[in-house]
């Protein structure tokens, strides 16, 4: 079997294809009702009609959408978390004289002492040792891994691995050069969210503001906005409104995202 043949096979005995994220059923059905929710909430507030609750319906596919690429964000985030932890081991193995798929098994064995047999680093180092043992190449198990997750400090890691191993280098001195700079970046990216959160938290309540007044207008006085929702030009507004307060949520949403 050729190199690269490995590691398809090695790929689809996995299993587990992260670049993808799948709800579970609970998911699926929390996000569709908090939809539903919004959904019934502009409904009222923009048009007080179940016509428009049921034309805003489709939007629900967008929700999810949407939805799922901030769940499979925050998945990405925690594999580099674990993966990081993980490679810190192997590090230390070889640095304390272990031969280099020993360390592995070496940091698998220190894994199981601060993970959960089913978190992503335990479930992958198992794995990965399983087919070492089978004398799958391990820089292409990892470029495999770092395929599948689609993790850039995975692929990072996986691609100075595999040159390392195939130039001979110091694999040592590389290894642990590769962690410490996978560590800084991550101890980077956790001070930048730290400081935008409270940020976020901010846009974020200041985008319930203009909701909050068309509500309490509604309550307090009713019949104020009747022109606004019984006409064509009054429609034609609120739906002008909508728009802009969608894109101006979206535009504070982006600000507020970083990619590091």
């Amino acid at each position: 079997m050729t190199y690269s043949g490995r590691r398809k096979t090695a790929a689809k005995s996995a299993g587990n294809d992260y670049s993808v994220y799948r709800f579970s059923t609970r998911e699926y059905a929390l996000y569709l009702m908090i939809y539903l929710f919004l959904d019934g909430l502009v409904s009222l507030l923009f048009y007080r009609s179940f016509a428009a609750f049921a034309i805003l319906l489709p939007g629900a596919w967008l929700y999810l959408k949407v939805r799922r690429a901030e769940c499979r964000k925050k998945r990405l985030l925690v594999m580099q978390s674990e993966f990081l932890s993980g490679m810190q081991f192997v590090s230390t193995a070889l640095q304390a004289g272990y031969a280099v798929e020993n360390a592995f098994r070496e940091a698998e064995a220190e894994l199981g002492r601060i993970y959960a047999p089913s978190s992503f680093i335990r479930t992958e180092m198992r794995y990965l040792n399983s087919q070492v043992r089978l004398n799958v190449p391990l820089e292409g198990l990892l470029l495999d891994l770092g395929e599948r997750t689609q993790a850039e400090d995975i692929m990072n890691f996986a691609e100075v691995f595999s040159v390392a191993r195939r130039s001979g280098g110091d694999l040592i001195s590389i290894v642990r050069n590769t962690v410490s700079q996978i560590r800084q970046k991550s101890e980077t990216r956790g001070e930048i969210e730290t400081m935008l959160a409270g940020k976020r938290m901010e846009q974020r309540l200041m985008s319930l503001i203009p909701l909050f007044i068309l509500g309490y207008v509604g309550v307090t006085s009713p019949g104020f906005f009747d022109s606004m929702y019984h006409t064509i030009t009054g429609t034609v507004i609120m739906t002008a409104l909508l728009l802009v307060y969608a894109a101006a949520y979206y535009w504070g949403e982006q600000i507020m995202s970083i990619q590091v």
